[in-house]
């Protein structure tokens, strides 16, 4: 017990006995000694009165008390992360547990059907890959073969249009050579028909003329043939220059042909993370069968049963942490005044009678109690009376307790505002 409580204790039984004394009967008749006795009674309870009330104003000075206060603690509520139905409840209420236990267990047939089927479709697209993959790597090969043959009939195609040319240009040189062949050929046998008139030369060497005209005329028909073929050819190396463009052109759009191949790798590779993605939530979804504690406390209001269909927004059980708990005195606005973080404050737990914890104030709320409330009051509408608003402050233990502090159970909270 504190020195200032054996203070409280005192002044409350000399008040005690002062009453006793005031309320005795009188008696039957008044003497002068009862009238001296009262002359010294009344003054000494005067006194007795103004001592008690000193004492009491000089212990509240400087503090400020509630008992607007409650402890408070870690409350979770417990809900499956899947819809299911119940199939085993594993704790009863008020059972200590801890983290990571499992608290109830769902029907998970359903779940493990999903799951194959997520990793069947899981291994179609990693198949889906490697084929598109493949298609790449035969889109690139083949744009580059084709672009290879592209560019060799290309060269040959103009190899053979320059000798084509060249053919052409042969055959006309063939062709003035022999009509000049043709010339000296006639001329030789216009003479030789006149000396052949006048019997100058003999009928052998007309003839040799005459045939020497012949040849001649035969070779420049040759060569006017050759001549036509030759520019027929050229056509000819034209179609095939034009097709080798064609075919160069066709090859040059191997690069877009790779960029598609390309694209439907990626789109394969995205469904493939879609699959594994889908894979990955449906191991969570069968994990989550077994709802788990996520911390270690109390299991409190537990509503739930085998056999019971359950979904994410219906709580199954709560669990109250008692390892963690602090205070929320109420303190009235006008005891705010020379408050502070930091202070000392006396704790004292309805459950535990008289007995005394240390603690301090933590932290204040940011508005009133009436400000969070659901219907928060509005005073710019109707009558308006002042009401002495609230505010809460945190008040954290100085230690843990030896006792448990179960969250909701009363308290008088005392802070010392001044040294």
């Amino acid at each position: 017990m504190t020195q200032r409580a054996e203070i409280k204790l005192a002044v409350a039984e000399r008040e005690t006995e002062a009453e006793n004394d005031v309320q005795a009967p009188p008696a039957p008749a008044e003497s002068p000694p009862s009238r001296s006795r009262a002359k010294i009674v009344l003054p000494a309870l005067v006194a007795v009165a103004a001592i008690g009330g000193g004492i009491v104003l000089w212990l509240g000075h400087g503090h400020e008390t509630t008992d607007d206060a409650q402890v408070e603690g870690h409350v979770a509520t417990v809900a499956a992360r899947v819809p299911g139905q119940v199939k085993r409840v594993l704790v009863t209420d008020n059972q200590t547990v801890k983290a990571g236990d499992v608290l109830v267990a769902l029907d998970d047939r359903d779940l493990r059907a999903r799951l194959a089927a997520a990793r069947a479709d899981q291994q179609a697209a990693r198949a889906q890959v490697r084929a598109a993959g493949t298609q790449l790597a035969l889109a690139e090969t083949a744009a580059h073969s084709n672009l290879t043959v592209a560019r060799g009939g290309m060269t040959q195609a103009a190899a053979l249009e320059g000798t084509t040319r060249a053919g052409i240009d042969q055959a006309r040189g063939d062709v003035t050579a022999a009509q000049a062949r043709l010339s000296l050929a006639r001329a030789d046998l216009s003479r030789a028909q006149k000396l052949f008139a006048d019997n100058v030369i003999t009928q052998a060497e007309m003839d040799a003329r005459q045939s020497a005209f012949d040849q001649a005329d035969a070779s420049l028909q040759q060569a006017r043939a050759r001549q036509v073929s030759a520019e027929a050819n050229l056509g000819n190396s034209a179609g095939t220059l034009e097709t080798a463009r064609g075919r160069m052109v066709a090859a040059q759009s191997g690069p877009v042909q790779i960029a598609a191949a390309r694209a439907q790798v990626d789109l394969s590779e995205a469904r493939l993370a879609q699959a594994d993605a889908a894979v990955e939530q449906a191991e969570l979804n069968l994990s989550y069968a077994s709802v788990r504690a996520e911390m270690s406390g109390v299991v409190s209001r537990r509503t739930v049963e085998p056999g019971q269909s359950v979904s994410p927004e219906r709580p199954l059980m709560a669990i109250v942490s008692l390892d963690d708990t602090w205070l929320v005195a109420n303190f009235k606005e006008d005891q705010l005044r020379d408050m502070r973080p930091g202070q000392k404050a006396e704790i004292r737990v309805d459950t535990f009678g008289r007995r005394a914890f240390a603690g301090h104030v933590e932290s204040f709320a940011a508005g009133t109690g009436s400000r969070f409330s659901l219907l928060p009051p509005d005073n710019a509408s109707g009558n308006f009376t002042k009401v002495v608003q609230r505010v809460p402050v945190l008040v954290r233990l100085d230690n843990p307790a030896d006792v448990p502090l179960r969250p909701g159970m009363s308290a008088t909270v005392t802070v010392a505002v001044k040294d």
